[in-house]
């Protein structure tokens, strides 16, 4: 049997294989000369006290022990079998289609945007100021949101389904091993595209179908039953329809609200993104100098301000701040890191509860999207102080605490650009408030975060949707149509890629139960 050796180590030995197998053989009790292979099976940084460690759970083999054989999951021709319709190919969608060849289905993935090679064309332009294509952006298209992002891949959510299935799987698409058993996995905006494009290559080996270019305008539904999806004046009909659409597929919610398949408003978060010099995150983290063998500094923060929560998210070391609007107008948006986190800024949500009562206003002319409507209308107020081109209104962190305009912004990672704007002024009053009251808290915990070195950009609108596809908690389907399986963000049931790429699976799972 292996032996799993647990060390706490100086980053500059967790960074040299020859200095942490010695170690752990001999904390094994055994000579170095009889291990045959060592692996890392655990990584994380801990600066909790002073002198930052590097916590590694090395895996010994010795002797003749054999490291079991790499994990290969089969994905058989399934041309000519039974169709299931998947809408978007995000994290949800292209993990239920891979777990549908898994079981002999056929999935048909209709995609409305562009495949990443002519996404990075469409960001591209959007970066310089040009239109937004509203099916190919930052949130449409190959990959969905998830392509251009940082690619976290840590979740709360490990009791939905196989964790470490996910990861293999992206692994064998071409993610770093690393992903395997970092504490906090992530594979990089720069690796992502490759991945995606390696997992659409497996549907497509095994007889799937994947049409890009495909808006659905419309659900096919017969008997009670949902058949097929409309896409103009085409009919895409399958055995089952799973509707994997992402959070910011807002004419998905007009369709159904318009056909009157029951949703239903519900409670989300909004907020700004904050960008710091990575390496004042660094000094706060570690309290010395990063170097070379420590990854760059992250963070995650909460607090209740006035009982409504304020918190970080998608927090981005080493990483850049995006344009992540979906039309021209409106201003939104997003963080992402490559996988060697090397830019000199760190960037993250910071967001606070936005809940049915704070658009209740909204709900006797928009109904059920009365949320949709209160997140559009924080968005076009950001265009409005913002600037042309997609610049994006900002303020200085210290200032925007004090409720003091800042006549200046600082240099950033937001290739548009920056407008000078007192976001505490037109932001809703209860964003503005809440986000105050977190930040000083924040400033409290993390000496030094809030400085006027750092800015908020604004907005964050786009952490989860206001919208959810109510589903059966047991046959996952819609309860009031069968064969209609809402799934991942967009129909509120994940926060995240692999959040999201389990709960597809478990879609694909429930779907080969529905129509066997």
């Amino acid at each position: 049997m292996p032996k799993d050796i647990s060390l706490s180590l100086m980053p500059k030995q967790a960074a040299d294989k020859s200095i942490y197998v010695a170690l752990a053989a001999k904390s094994a009790g055994v000579p170095e000369s009889r291990v045959a292979l060592a692996q890392v099976v655990r990584r994380s940084v801990d600066a909790r006290r002073g002198q930052v460690k590097v916590n590694l759970v090395v895996r010994l083999y010795i002797d003749e022990e054999q490291a079991p054989a790499p994990v290969r999951f089969e994905y058989g021709d399934v041309s000519g079998r039974t169709e299931v319709v998947v809408v978007g190919s995000g994290p949800a969608g292209l993990f239920c289609a891979l777990r549908l060849i898994e079981l002999g289905y056929r999935p048909v993935i209709l995609e409305r945007g562009r495949d990443v090679s002519a996404r990075k064309r469409d960001i591209a332009s959007i970066n310089r100021g040009g239109a937004v294509d509203p099916d190919s952006n930052y949130c449409f298209g190959e990959g969905g949101a998830g392509t251009f992002s940082d690619g976290k891949l840590f979740t709360r959510s490990k009791k939905r389904g196989d964790y470490n299935k996910a990861l293999l799987v992206l692994v064998n698409h071409g993610a770093n091993p690393e992903i395997m058993y970092d504490a906090h996995p992530h594979i990089g905006t720069d690796k992502l595209p490759r991945v995606i494009s390696n997992i659409r290559q497996t549907i497509l080996d095994a007889g799937g179908v994947f049409e890009f270019g495909k808006r659905v305008t419309g659900l096919k539904i017969k008997d009670g039953r949902a058949v097929g999806v409309l896409c103009g004046s085409e009919l895409v009909e399958g055995a089952a329809v799973v509707l994997a659409t992402g959070h910011s597929a807002r004419d998905i919610y007009d369709i159904l609200y318009r056909q009157g398949v029951r949703i239903e408003a519900k409670p989300f978060a909004m907020g700004v993104r904050i960008e710091h010099p990575q390496s004042l995150i660094d000094h706060i983290q570690y309290r010395m100098p990063r170097g070379e063998f420590l990854p760059a500094a992250a963070y995650t923060l909460t607090a209740q301000v006035g009982g409504r929560g304020v918190y970080s998210f998608c927090m981005c070391p080493g990483g850049f701040v995006v344009p992540a609007m979906t039309s021209d107008d409106e201003c939104v948006v997003n963080g992402m890191s490559p996988s060697g986190r090397n830019s000199p800024y760190a960037n993250s949500a910071i967001v606070t509860e936005v809940r049915l009562d704070d658009f209740a206003h909204l709900r006797e002319k928009y109904g059920e999207l009365a949320g949709l409507e209160f997140q559009r209308r924080f968005e076009y107020a950001a265009l409005q102080n913002g600037a042309a081109g997609h610049k994006a209104p900002s303020q200085r962190v210290a200032d925007f605490v004090a409720g003091k305009a800042s006549k200046t912004t600082p240099k950033t990672s937001y290739i548009p650009g920056l407008e000078v704007s007192a976001l505490h002024e037109w932001m809703p009053e209860f964003i503005s408030k809440s986000l105050r009251g977190g930040l000083e808290e924040f400033g409290r915990k993390m000496k030094g975060f809030v400085t006027n070195e750092a800015c908020l950009i604004g907005v964050e609108s786009r952490t989860s949707t206001p919208v959810r596809i109510p589903r059966d908690p047991e046959s996952l389907q819609h309860p009031e149509i069968a064969g209609l399986y809402p799934a991942g963000e967009g129909a509120g049931y994940a926060g995240g890629i692999v959040s999201a790429a389990l709960d597809g699976e478990r879609i694909a799972d429930a779907v080969a139960g529905f129509v066997k």
